[in-house]
């Protein structure tokens, strides 16, 4: 189901089957379980990370070193340049991990460049072995650390760009350098926290509240946005070496943090997982990106006063249960402010740094 058609249905689903700022979905609810697995949760942040690290190596690396306008190099503070890929996603997953949310993730291989990204356990080296043989099949498992429980998931991170296997096949500390366009360079980890107070092992089909997994995603998403945001856009424009524009392809520059999350979004469309995550806004430049119905509205509404919790609310389109959450999209960088300020199509030109701009709308398919 597209997200058109998921916003559409929203209008009519609001009489009979929305409910604002729901109750927690208890997971041990037996008799009317309602809410998400761990596998697919896992799946849900996977294909989030997946999305943004595709879109960075593809449109942004590999586009501007093909035309020779920007390279990337390892050392990319120092030489004014493009960070790799992976110190790109090692600083999202930093970023994101130390919100505390529970959910953890990082980059790991079994020939890493930097010792810091080896396997930490044997079944992490066994599940980077297994998802090497079969990358279409993630390597999970359920684990007890401290008293805690967690779902883990270990899914292959593939050379999606020239530049991923080039890098590896030139690196000096590299431990394999014959790799190519598509091979499986190493591993995503995922961990999800389940929580303590069971009798026995929990399995990964497990019930997660779907907020609970909407701020999984929000998370990864916002950390991928500020990273690109701070260390690519607002660095590289400050020192005058490249600027970000609309016409990003024919003026050869780099994209709109806007356009980065939006050509995610598309690609994780493409991916049929049933989660959806777009910009909306009531002072939008692309009118597309306005509230589609009235959920949206009070949703933008709401957490331009209240940035501090999400909106949140459900629907049922036919037999489809969805969960939607409205989380604030900040002016994270003066970049934000200054070309939404002077953009000749926006409705609104008084923002200032952090000011909430509009908001991320993260679609959630519900057991």
């Amino acid at each position: 189901m597209n997200r058109f058609t998921i916003r559409v249905a929203f209008v009519f689903a609001l009489i009979s089957a929305l409910f604002f700022s729901p109750a927690p979905v208890r997971s041990d609810n037996l008799e009317n379980p309602s809410g998400i697995t761990a596998r697919r949760a896992a799946d849900f942040v996977h294909g989030v990370i997946e999305a943004s690290r595709t879109t960075y190596s593809q449109v942004i690396v590999d586009r501007l070193a093909r035309s020779r306008t920007l390279q990337t190099t390892e050392n990319w503070q120092r030489d004014n340049t493009l960070p790799l890929p992976a110190q790109f996603l090692r600083m999202s997953s930093q970023m994101s991990n130390q919100r505390g949310i529970g959910m953890r993730y990082r980059l790991m291989s079994l020939w890493p460049i930097n010792p810091k990204n080896s396997p930490r356990s044997p079944t992490e080296k066994l599940g980077l072995e297994q998802v090497a043989k079969n990358p279409g099949q993630p390597f999970t498992w359920v684990v007890q650390k401290n008293g805690m429980w967690f779902y883990e998931a270990i899914y292959p991170d593939k050379a999606v760009a020239e530049s991923c296997a080039s890098c590896h096949n030139h690196h000096p500390k590299s431990p394999k350098t014959n790799f190519k366009t598509g091979d499986v360079m190493g591993g995503i980890v995922i961990d999800l926290p389940l929580g303590r107070r069971f009798k026995k092992k929990p399995s990964s089909e497990i019930l997660l509240r779907p907020e609970v997994v909407a701020d999984y995603v929000h998370s990864v998403l916002q950390s991928d946005r500020a990273i690109y945001a701070k260390h690519v856009v607002d660095r590289l424009e400050k020192k005058g070496i490249l600027s970000a524009s609309e016409n990003w392809e024919k003026e050869n520059a780099l994209m709109l943090p806007a356009q980065f999350l939006l050509n995610a979004s598309r690609l994780i469309g493409k991916k049929n997982l049933g989660v959806d995550f777009q910009l909306i806004s009531l002072w939008p430049i692309n009118r597309n990106n306005l509230p589609a119905n009235e959920f949206e509205r009070v949703g933008l509404e709401t957490v331009e006063y209240h940035p501090i919790r999400p909106y949140t609310g459900r629907m049922q389109v036919g037999r489809k249960l969805f969960f939607q959450s409205i989380y604030p999209d900040l002016a994270v960088v003066p970049a934000c402010v200054e070309c939404h300020n002077a953009h000749p199509k926006s409705q609104k030109r008084d923002f200032k740094l952090l000011d909430v701009m509009g908001g991320i709308v993260v679609t959630l398919p519900v057991n």
